[in-house]
């Protein structure tokens, strides 16, 4: 018998296009079928994709109205650059940072909170 295994993470989103041009680039991923609706981008093991959703709400992390729906931990070696590099294409820092040691807190341009991290 298999065993199930994880076969794609979605992000919904206002403007698939423009998130997944953003992950396209951040973590350097090939398209593998681009709509107005739907944008799937192909890792190594993993797919991620993009959904358009009618008047999606972005989270008001940490707090208020609007909870994360889901985040990613990306990892990474250097955090200073990455940051850097990141913020260049297009994310925001976090005013919130609980471990900006070990982690760092990012808002991608849909409004979702992400993490990089050396943790893992």
């Amino acid at each position: 018998m298999e065993n199930a295994r994880l076969g794609a993470i979605a992000l919904d989103c206002h403007d698939p296009i423009a998130l997944a041009n953003f992950y396209k680039d951040v973590l350097d991923l090939s398209v593998a079928l681009s709509t107005d609706e739907l944008v799937v981008l192909k890792g190594a093991e993993v797919f991620l994709t993009f959904e358009r959703v009618a008047d999606h709400p972005a989270p008001t992390w940490p707090e208020g109205a609007v909870p994360k729906q889901l985040h990613l931990d990306l990892a990474v070696t250097d955090l200073d650059a990455e940051e850097a590099r990141i913020v260049a294409l297009g994310a925001t820092k976090a005013e919130t940072q609980p471990r900006p040691d070990q982690w760092r807190v990012l808002i991608d341009p849909a409004g979702h909170p992400f993490c990089i991290t050396t943790m893992m």
